[in-house]
């Protein structure tokens, strides 16, 4: 059932939901097609259409990704040990690192988790070369967070995967010399559908007209 959000409603509201994914509830792969198909018409290079997409919705290949991603979690945190955390400074950044760990522990019950493939390797490339791999993907996966959000599902925008992309390219079968992860992206329908606008620096903090301009220090 859609929402009927408008374009605005859909592009202010649509965030990173962790605690609120109902994982008791099946996610129907045809309402994952339709947002994917939706996704699809997103803009890449050269309408090539290099990208794959893979949707896992086997409780048992989602319980291996979940294990993947604790111990993902797992060289995250030792790898900021004595570090400040990405979060000081942010409004609630303890309740945005509170809320990280909490998907991990409940990442095995997901009704589904996409993961989405840009063709290519990029390490060793130069900026130039980069560029158009990321760049025809990434807007895709954006399109398909939207696509849910009008339907009241959820997903969160999750990258700590990547430190087990061998292990996961394992599981799945993904010819990791020809194929990079783009993240680990957990899907469900969400616990209620209203959702306000979260906490962004006003545009007049970081725009600047005809060149670039330094922000004043804090």
């Amino acid at each position: 059932m859609k929402l009927n959000l408008t374009v605005d409603e859909v592009l202010s509201t649509t965030q990173t939901v962790r605690h609120r994914l109902d994982v008791t509830r099946p996610v129907p792969r045809t309402v994952l097609e339709e947002c994917l198909e939706l996704a699809l018409q997103a803009p890449n290079g050269a309408n090539r259409n290099d990208w794959r997409w893979i949707i896992v919705d086997d409780p048992d290949i989602v319980a291996k990704l979940a294990a993947e991603y604790a111990a993902a979690m797992d060289v995250y945190q030792d790898s900021q040990t004595g570090k400040a955390a990405l979060t000081d400074d942010v409004p609630k950044g303890d309740k945005i690192a509170a809320s990280a760990y909490a998907l991990a522990d409940k990442m095995h019950h997901m009704p589904a988790i996409l993961i989405p493939l840009m063709p290519g390797r990029p390490e060793g490339k130069s900026l130039p070369e980069q560029c158009p791999m990321w760049g025809s993907v990434l807007q895709a996966v954006w399109s398909f967070f939207l696509a849910l959000r009008d339907r009241g599902l959820g997903s969160a925008w999750t990258t700590v995967a990547s430190r087990r992309e061998k292990q996961i390219a394992e599981l799945l079968g993904i010819p990791q010399d020809q194929y990079t992860q783009v993240g680990m992206f957990p899907v469900a329908y969400t616990i209620g559908t209203d959702f306000n606008r979260a906490y962004r620096k006003p545009a007049s903090e970081v725009l600047s007209y005809n060149g670039f301009q330094r922000l004043p220090p804090i």
